[in-house]
């Protein structure tokens, strides 16, 4: 039994999302058709999951968010920061992911979510450029305009918590340096303009300071320093990250299991994306796309544990290639060629093609990570929230650990984490009760 006591999840729930682009007005949209009963929050966990409890011969499986306290979709308001001045309702017009009809009769709902200027630095996305931008002296400034923000949304929308969820860009990439060591080396940084803090790391600092939860959902560095994970321990804000888990990593996280169960070998895996939105433009550029790479090429590494199995696993090639094609949108594709081997090394092949909508996949996503988060603090966890992996690409881990990628370990750890909170047996799968 835990001694957990988490706060109940009264009044109203904030979710700000740096960025208003695909991925977060398709979030906000479907939240509002869910409300309303245009449609159905499939994807998401805290939604559509149960959670089984106790003997299978129980039969107690109730909803996650009948189990837990989770935020009402209700008692969600919507906010954002965005390069551009377009409202929720317009950008949802111009990215084509959800259907014009649904758009139209969600609009009084949605044209008042309006953005808040965005931190920028061209140096990290290149290839945009936009001209809602906040000003400052330094990039301390910066991050004391972000609070301000947060604060005055909190006040205005009449939110109890709030939580912020990166929706934007991946930014080019950065490797750990100084600056990032301890906060006072950071908070330095930030006075004297430090050209290795990037936009998202002031977001993520601003966040902390200010005593809400953030989840990190690009590959970027952002809150995965020294600096910030401690910053947000000691402050008891949750945080998490990286990268959205949404579709050829989401596969390779299936299908690289299955393989390492039966003990069949990898020469090589092959994968390549074409991709049309504001985010494939954006990984056009090689010093964005290598954020991504680093990113997509970590999985099957930790999976396949290839020090363990190197008859099966070592020097297996892995390629990794994004291409962006405008005509597809937000209509992502995904090649897969799998080179595999099995009994006497006879070699085989598997060959996936997986036709998606990038946002669509990733809005749960958002959705889940901002109830859990929100759902974490109340339950007084602090820092890196570790059960939240089955959502990411680059888990976030503690240093000297290195992260579980299997997405069945991953959703086993989320679950045992929930009923750990609520005094609940862990759930083993051992059933040895059945028999003995």
């Amino acid at each position: 039994m835990s001694d957990i006591k988490v706060v109940p999840a009264k009044g109203k729930l904030g979710i700000l999302t740096p960025g208003l682009g695909a991925v977060s007005s398709t979030f906000m949209i479907g939240v509002k058709a869910i409300i309303r009963g245009l449609g159905q929050p499939i994807g998401s966990l805290t939604q559509m999951g149960n959670i089984r409890l106790g003997k299978r011969t129980d039969n107690r499986n109730p909803k996650i968010k009948d189990f837990v306290s989770l935020a009402a979709l209700e008692d969600i308001e919507f906010g954002a920061w965005d390069l551009f001045e377009e409202n929720c309702y317009e950008v949802a017009k111009k990215n084509h992911v959800l259907f014009p009809d649904l758009i139209e009769k969600l609009r009084e709902d949605i044209q008042d979510i309006k953005p808040m200027k965005a931190v920028f630095d061209p140096h990290y996305v290149s290839r945009l450029s936009g001209t809602h931008v906040k000003k400052g002296k330094t990039k301390m400034d910066l991050a004391d305009q972000l609070i301000e923000d947060i604060e005055r949304f909190k006040a205005e929308k009449g939110c109890d918590r709030i939580v912020v969820v990166w929706c934007a860009s991946t930014e080019a990439y950065i490797q750990p340096s100084d600056v990032h060591t301890t906060l006072e080396k950071f908070e330095k940084g930030l006075v004297n303009n430090d050209p290795a803090i990037a936009p998202s790391m002031i977001y993520a600092y601003a966040t902390i300071k200010a005593g809400y939860a953030f989840a990190n959902g690009a590959p970027n560095l952002t809150v995965d320093i020294p600096a910030l994970t401690q910053f947000a321990q000691d402050k008891g804000v949750p945080i998490s990250g990286k990268d959205f888990k949404t579709g050829q990593t989401f596969m390779k996280t299936i299908l690289a299991p299955g393989l390492k169960s039966r003990m069949l070998g990898l020469d090589g895996w092959f994968s390549t994306n074409i991709l049309g939105n504001r985010d494939g433009e954006v990984l056009d550029a090689p010093e964005n796309f290598k954020t991504k790479e680093e990113s997509k090429l970590s999985a099957l590494e930790h999976i396949l544990q290839p020090d363990l199995y190197p008859e099966l696993y070592k020097d297996f090639s892995h390629k990794v290639r994004i291409n962006y094609y405008p005509p597809r949108g937000d209509n992502k594709e995904g090649w897969d060629n799998i080179d595999i081997f099995g009994w006497l090394n006879y070699k085989m092949q598997i060959k996936v093609n997986f036709l998606c909508k990038d946002s669509i996949l990733a809005a749960p996503l958002v959705l889940d990570l901002a109830l859990f988060s929100d759902f974490a603090q109340r339950a007084g966890f602090k820092g890196i929230q570790e059960w939240l992996s089955f959502y990411y690409k680059a888990p976030m881990v503690a240093p000297g650990l290195y992260p579980e990628h299997d997405i069945f370990i991953q959703l086993m750890k989320l679950k045992n984490t929930l009923r750990y909170t609520q005094g609940e047996d862990l759930i083993t799968h051992l059933g040895r009760e059945y028999y003995d």
